[in-house]
């Protein structure tokens, strides 16, 4: 599918979305409004956004403990989000996941998971169903680069190559597992080359390039719905924010190297993009971002008044039906 310009409009609006959505999280952890942890993908719209939108219908998506761009980009309302976040019945999962393990089967959302690389085998055992009935669908399994020192993934690349599974592995690289930087963990430059041991294609993008991951990504999807097996993506980008809500202080890394990616902030390209383009005025951006603001707030009440979940909640996932 053609990236039009309607498809860029939304492109930015939802990068919009999940950039102002995860500074209001930020605010409200640090305010004490919400408990527990939460990780922010705040410089990796792009990345996460670009990707998600290249699926379609009956497509699915595994994701990690970082994630709500990505749930953003699958379609996920944002009341039911931040009502996930605060603990509610009308959150994603009835308040009992947050942050970490937000799901959403209606959009092909097979869950956010806490363990670092878990969604590999989720991802697989789709994989395996769509393989198996013959459907032109693909999962896309997204993961952090320090998920690809785990050893489930050097499992999951083995058998999703040998099996020709369609699998969509997209590694956001943004250079840090935890503290740990990427040129400490391993010799390889390119996560992309540990794709070559197991006989499997990789594509290397510019994660903060949302016109460049949309369309690559879409590319390889399509080269994997075709039949083609699995694909392995490397989308380099950053966080800028720490790696969790309790990254405070950062010493792992210098302000000068912060500042450096700021600059390459993806959604100020992108409208430097759309500007340049003629796809939209400064002023129709500032309307998006004026009415994704009123609708963030809006989301936020509604979080806050809805009930809390009653006890009986606590048996309803146990069995299967």
């Amino acid at each position: 599918m053609s990236l039009t310009n309607e498809k860029i409009t939304i492109m930015y609006n939802k990068m919009v979305t999940a950039r102002l959505l995860e500074e209001m999280l930020h605010e409200m952890f640090s305010e004490h409004m919400l408990h527990g942890t939460t990780h922010l993908g705040i410089g990796q719209e792009a990345s996460g956004i670009g990707a998600c939108m290249t699926l379609r219908d009956g497509d699915k998506a595994t994701l990690t403990h970082r994630n709500h761009v990505q749930c953003i980009g699958l379609g996920m309302n944002v009341k039911y989000l931040l009502a996930e976040m605060f603990g509610k019945e009308t959150g994603t999962n009835s308040g009992l996941g947050g942050s970490m393990h937000l799901m959403d089967l209606k959009n092909g959302n097979l869950g956010a998971n806490g363990i670092v690389g878990g969604g590999l085998g989720l991802a697989l055992g789709a994989a395996f169903k769509m393989h198996y009935h013959k459907e032109e669908n693909v999962v896309m399994c997204f993961l952090g680069d320090g998920a690809t020192n785990e050893g489930l993934f050097h499992e999951a690349l083995n058998l999703a190559s040998i099996k020709n599974l369609p699998v969509v592995f997209f590694v956001e690289n943004n250079h840090y597992a935890v503290s740990m930087n990427t040129s400490r963990s391993m010799k390889v430059t390119d996560i992309g080359q540990r794709a070559n041991a197991y006989g499997i294609r990789s594509i290397i993008l510019d994660g903060n390039d949302a016109i460049d991951v949309y369309n690559m990504t879409f590319s390889a999807v399509q080269y994997v719905r075709e039949g083609n097996g699995p694909i392995l993506i490397e989308s380099k980008t950053y966080r800028v924010a720490g790696h969790s809500k309790s990254d405070v202080k950062q010493l792992y890394r210098s302000q000068e190297e912060v500042d450096a990616w700021v600059a390459k902030d993806p959604i100020k390209r992108l409208e430097e993009y759309i500007l340049k383009n003629n796809i939209a005025n400064s002023e129709m951006l500032k309307e998006i971002n004026t009415r994704v603001m009123d609708e963030i707030r809006e989301a936020v009440l509604f979080a806050q008044n809805s009930l809390d979940p009653s006890a009986d909640i606590l048996n309803k996932h146990i069995y299967a039906k």
